[in-house]
């Protein structure tokens, strides 16, 4: 059983019992979260049920930590006229576990 949720913006493929990493919530660690915007659920690989745009079913969650991504590293350059920025970027993820499909 699997479900395609919108989540902030971005489409995951969850199950049950996964953790998954998405754009920063707003809870604290230890929260239930409901996802509510289910766009496609399969109870096995054969047979599907397809949103128009989104289907009645829920996603049940729970907020296991926040972290942070590695750092990427954003350089400029302008050749010959000594022009150079070299800034980082380090993402803001929560980690949830998938509770229920329903």
């Amino acid at each position: 059983m699997f479900a395609i949720v919108n989540i902030r913006g971005n489409q995951y493929r969850v199950q049950e019992n996964q953790m998954v990493f998405v754009p920063k919530l707003k809870e604290e660690i230890g929260a239930k979260v409901t996802f509510d915007d289910v766009l496609l659920f399969s109870q096995d690989e054969s047979t599907y049920e397809v949103g128009s745009p989104k289907l009645s079913r829920k996603v049940e969650a729970t907020v296991v930590e926040h972290v942070k991504d590695d750092k990427v590293t954003v350089f400029k350059k302008k050749r010959r006229k000594g022009y150079k920025v070299r800034r980082g970027h380090r993402q803001n993820y929560t980690q949830v576990s998938i509770d229920k499909i329903s």
